[in-house]
């Protein structure tokens, strides 16, 4: 399967980390770290990203070299590409930044939140 990378527009998302950079691991019996074809370390980050429906979802993101984030800082990924893969009848997307910025990074701004939905019990 060839994959060809897909853009992520991420100006309408919060993402926050959830969890710090870890190296990701080719293997968890082994212990080896995977590297990228340039022989650097790469990391892994847990993400949680919510769109402006307020609709949540946990994202594994990888980087390389490792990103001065800790958890519960909000984010900017530059560059966030998707790859759809398929293995052993299985598949997915894996997604990949070329870095991070803290979402206070001059000239960002935050989404607007939305306004809350009303249901009958509230009117």
């Amino acid at each position: 399967m060839r994959t060809i990378p897909i853009p992520v527009d991420v100006s309408k998302l919060q993402i926050t980390c959830v969890k710090p950079p870890k190296p990701r691991l080719v293997s968890r019996d082994t212990g080896e770290i995977k590297r990228d074809k340039d022989g650097n370390v790469m990391y892994e980050l847990t993400l949680l990203i919510e769109d402006e429906f307020n609709r949540m979802e946990l994202v594994k993101v990888t980087t390389t070299p490792e990103p001065q984030i800790t958890a519960g800082e909000e984010v900017i990924p530059v560059n966030l590409v998707g790859y759809v893969w398929e293995q052993a009848g299985r598949w997915g997307i894996a997604y990949r930044a070329a870095s991070f910025l803290p979402a206070t990074s001059a000239g960002y701004s935050a989404p607007a939140p939305t306004a809350p939905v009303r249901t009958g019990a509230d009117l």
